[in-house]
């Protein structure tokens, strides 16, 4: 037989992975071997492999063949993750390319409609592992979002919050309006944008003529304020301590508070607090026991709670509001800066600081086993420098919230309602 002068890689590779497949080498039987088994980190459905996927497989494939050289029952099982915001996000846009509003739809005609687009565009990744050679037991092949898996999902959970290890609570979350859900602080992407800096005064109650200015980005939010915040060392306002100012607009009387949070280098020296909107404001009125009023609705427009502009969207509020504001004669300037805001990895919307109710899982506990057991060298990583990464990691997961370790549960809230519904399992609010 011939060699050719150049190697063809499509028709070798090809010819032998059909064979190793045909002759089903990558299937695994449980019988007497000592088993070695690699669950894939599924990749989202939404993607194509990217070089992280390649070195992760690839190393995984390697330590896969060379447990079966070592005779031992190797099993690699495949699989994708259902990516819950980036799916939905592409299902809705191609809802909208045909005329379709996700509003109009039922959850169960929604996940229809996901679950074919799953079965079109959702074997692509899978497709690319087989062209990488991978020898995995396409067999046992799974999918996120099946009922197996989902109801074993929803029992960890009933399991774990039976143990009190869940809870349910109201905090400050990243919302997507878009999405219309929570996200991590990972999953929000800060982008550096042109926007404006608008100084505008707030009258001081019971004054003739005496005013406090404040700046911001976001003069939307001004219908929300509950406070005034300034350094307890600035002297420019120390005359104002137990006393009111004025929102404007909406007439409020708010109180004058005095916190070190505040710069009083920085701008005005004066701080207006929106504890419904931003994560620091909140944070202050709770150490201040301020009032919260949530002056926007989950889709990002003015609510009931704003009494002006409602339902009409935050972007076009901020220009309306700063010319309101400018007319009324409260409106000191407008500076054109750059700034970062937060935006969805999924939708691309811009993020929403919002006060929620979600489910959350105290961490302190159950993330001890898993760092004890790497810290110890009962799980050893290679190399062991990452033994200090691994442990930031568990560090990073363990987020402190009020005196609980926490981590948000929001993403499958709906998911354990119905179920809870279904099973007449009640939890408890």
């Amino acid at each position: 037989m011939e060699i050719s002068k150049t190697y063809n890689p499509s028709a070798a590779e090809d010819k032998w992975y059909k064979h190793w497949l045909d002759h089903k080498f990558f299937k695994s039987v449980p019988d007497e071997r000592e088993a070695y088994t690699i669950v894939i980190p599924p990749p989202n459905v939404t993607g194509v492999l990217h070089m992280g996927h390649m070195l992760n497989n690839t190393i995984q494939d390697v330590l896969i063949r060379r447990a079966r050289m070592q005779g031992k029952n190797a099993c690699w099982v495949p699989g994708t993750d259902h990516a819950s915001i980036a799916t939905e996000a592409k299902v809705v846009a191609l809802l909208k390319e045909q005329g379709i509003n996700k509003a109009d739809l039922s959850r169960e005609d929604f996940l229809k409609h996901a679950w074919s687009w799953k079965e079109k565009y959702g074997g692509i990744i899978l497709k690319q592992l087989e062209k990488l050679g991978a020898s995995c037991d396409w067999d046992r092949t799974k999918f996120t979002m099946e009922a197996d898996l989902s109801e074993s999902v929803i029992d960890v959970f009933i399991d774990l919050y039976n143990k009190g290890h869940i809870y349910r609570g109201v905090r400050m979350v990243n919302w997507d309006p878009a999405g219309l859900t929570a996200v991590s602080d990972e999953e929000v992407i800060h982008k550096e944008v042109n926007s404006k800096l608008y100084y505008v005064k707030y009258k001081i109650e019971g004054s003739a003529d005496e005013w406090i200015t404040i700046a911001t980005t976001r003069p939307e939010t001004i219908l929300g304020d509950t406070a005034i915040c300034v350094n307890p060392t600035d002297e420019r306002y120390a005359h104002l301590k137990g006393k009111k100012a004025i929102v404007p607009m909406v007439n409020r009387a708010v109180p004058i508070i005095f916190d070190d949070y505040v710069d009083a280098a920085f701008g005005t020296g004066a701080l207006k607090v929106t504890p419904a909107h931003d994560i620091n404001d909140y944070n202050l009125g709770l150490k201040h026991k301020l009032e919260v009023i949530d002056t926007l609705t989950p889709e990002g427009k003015l609510s009931e709670a704003a009494k002006f502009y409602v339902g009409e969207d935050r972007f076009i509020v901020r220009k309306k509001i700063a010319k309101d504001l400018e007319e009324m004669g409260q409106m000191v300037k407008a500076e054109d800066i750059k700034n970062k805001v937060g935006t969805s990895e999924r939708t691309g919307a811009v993020i929403e600081p919002r006060i929620s109710e979600q489910w959350f899982l105290k961490m302190s506990e159950i993330s001890q086993p898993a760092l004890e057991n790497v810290m110890n060298d009962t799980i050893q990583l290679l190399p062991e420098k990452f033994k200090n990464t691994y442990s930031f990691m568990i560090g990073v997961l363990v987020v402190s919230f009020g005196g609980d370790n926490v981590f948000l549960l929001g993403m499958i809230t709906k998911e354990i309602q119905l179920f809870a519904k279904r099973e007449k399992k009640h939890l408890r609010n």
